[in-house]
């Protein structure tokens, strides 16, 4: 079968596409094809060596994607022909990710759709986990409350989207993002977002602007580097700031007065912090949100599985305005 594989730690140009065997059915696992595996910043890490858990090379990238299930291994609750969602702990970092015609999955990584959404639509959601990493943030390490404010840069990528949608329908009183570009602005003011533009305003005053100099009460922070010490003096007094990416730089420089007078809270976000059981229950409300229509994730580009250097490049380097897939080929 295709694949797309790393054979040492570098740059873009070490992702190939490969043969190599499918996996064999097996009782108890569950034997997926591929249609759609989505891009996102954490598979550039790993593939760039910027992650030490990750496995030694070779290596299959992906995080996550959407398919159909060819073989139920024996579980009953489980059936051939059922469009699932393909994720968990550990996929294209720790073992062989999506970026593959078939994945040989365990139960519990595996979402049944309903069939109501289409493949399209669910890439879209779960590429680059935004609405994932948003709801545990809020809910999980902020304890987000109906009412509060919320911040996450960034309005083109997954966590800064996500987290807006997700804060909008837990009852936020204002969810606010940010936009490096008019034009990103723009787009998103069109579809009732509430975005800081930073080619015209800065970050401080944006927030100081739309909260009445209050700030606001969490900010989850996909960014990183420079952005960290304005969105931390952006806070409000008992605000928690979550960090949960670096697409920014590592590096942040902050005010430690900004975290004494406001009496604030930083937390780091991974997403093994938290339980099987709890990430079932957080996909689970997620996915009655999406059918409900409360979420309107879009994808910026769809890539075929060989293009999936190029595919890497466009998301880190371009920054698109919405998901990055690939199209994996059929047989």
């Amino acid at each position: 079968m295709k694949a797309i594989q790393f054979s040492e730690f570098g740059g873009y140009d070490q992702l190939k596409l490969v043969e190599v065997p499918a996996p064999t059915p097996a009782a108890g696992k569950v034997l997926v094809r591929m249609r759609l595996a989505g891009i996102n910043p954490l598979d550039d890490s790993v593939r760039a060596g910027g992650i030490p858990l990750a496995k030694t090379p070779p290596l299959i990238p992906g995080t996550g994607g959407v398919g159909e299930i060819v073989d139920a291994g024996g579980i009953d609750a489980l059936k051939p022909g059922t469009n699932v969602v393909v994720g968990g702990r550990g996929y294209g970092m720790l073992r062989d990710g999506t970026w593959q015609e078939y994945v040989l999955a365990e139960p519990h990584d595996l979402i049944p759709l309903p069939s109501e959404l289409s493949l399209e639509d669910v890439a879209a959601f779960t590429t680059g986990g935004g609405y994932l990493t948003a709801y545990l943030s809020l809910m999980e390490l902020a304890s987000f409350k109906p009412g509060q404010t919320v911040l996450a840069p960034g309005i083109g990528g997954s966590v800064g989207f996500g987290t807006v949608e997700v804060a909008n329908r837990l009852g936020a009183s204002l969810a606010i993002s940010t936009a490096s570009r008019t034009d990103k602005a723009e787009r998103a003011r069109a579809e009732g977002h509430e975005v800081i533009d930073l080619s015209q305003e800065s970050l401080r005053d944006g927030v100081a602007r739309l909260t009445g100099g209050r700030g606001v009460d969490v900010v989850v922070d996909g960014v990183g580097g420079s952005f960290t010490g304005d969105a931390l003096a952006s806070l409000a007094p008992g605000g928690t700031l979550v960090s949960v990416g670096y697409s920014g730089g590592k590096q942040a420089s902050i005010n430690v007065t900004d975290v004494i007078w406001r009496s604030a809270h930083i937390r780091g976000f991974m997403f093994t912090l938290f339980s099987a059981e709890t990430l079932i229950a957080a996909n689970t409300k997620l996915f009655q949100y999406l059918a409900e229509g409360a979420f309107h994730p879009a994808i910026a580009r769809t890539f075929p599985l060989k293009d999936a250097a190029e595919a890497t490049r466009y998301l880190i380097e371009d920054r698109p305005y919405g998901r990055v897939v690939l199209e994996v080929p059929g047989d």
